[in-house]
């Protein structure tokens, strides 16, 4: 269990909350409108209304005591860049911030952000991605060349074993789990049996994945 600062309480502040709560970690919440912060209330272990951008009320706070930091501000570029900065100057040990383009994140990065997330990018690629192919069914890109795709078993593989396919010295892929009625195997071994009626997660190169595939 960690204890986490969370700042900002819109749509995307709001869905770390629950996910938070759901992981039962220790967290207190900020935001400057009343409305957000009672929204969350019965997500957080506890919660105040106030200024970010206030070094004062950041310090109220005792942000060393925070083993993370999360700038979730995604409507006010100025507050999200004070902010970040404030909570480094003031000891925060890890923290993590939201960038709206890659303007946005050099800045934060230049004043204190340990990590950047892109929530509206990352969800515009995996939406891209996972609907304009037929047979992809889920995609995690892990960074700018590689990602996971759940991806439909092809018809020429089914009945044929991990081994016999050998994707990984043909095509430098790997099959780190198969997928059947919502139940994981993740115990693939070369002797691992693949049927038609399986998806299964692939681990490579985007391109790579791409070019087996026909994506």
């Amino acid at each position: 269990m960690k204890s986490v600062l969370l700042i900002g309480l819109g749509r995307f502040g709001r869905h770390i909350a629950e996910k938070l709560y759901e992981l039962r970690h220790q967290v207190m919440a900020v935001d400057q409108k009343e409305g957000r912060v009672d929204a969350v209330l019965p997500l957080v272990t506890n919660a105040q209304i106030g200024d970010s951008t206030n070094e004062d009320f950041l310090t109220s706070l005792g942000i060393r005591n925070f083993d993370l930091c999360i700038v979730a501000i995604g409507d006010d570029f100025q507050s999200s860049l004070e902010t970040t900065s404030l909570l480094k100057e003031l000891g925060a040990k890890l923290v993590v911030s939201r960038a709206a383009g890659d303007v946005h994140a050099k800045f934060l990065l230049r004043n204190g952000a340990d990590e950047i997330v892109y929530p509206e990018r990352q969800l515009a690629n995996w939406t891209a991605i996972r609907y304009t192919s037929d047979h992809i069914f889920d995609y995690i890109q892990l960074d700018d060349d590689h990602a996971i795709f759940e991806i439909q078993v092809p018809e020429e593989w089914g009945g044929r074993t991990v081994g016999e396919l050998d994707i990984r010295k043909k095509y430098n892929l790997n099959i780190m789990a198969l997928k059947q009625e919502g139940r994981m195997n993740l115990s693939i071994t070369p002797d691992t049996r693949i049927g038609a009626e399986q998806t299964m997660l692939v681990l490579g190169t985007t391109k790579e994945v791409q070019k087996v595939f026909h994506i």
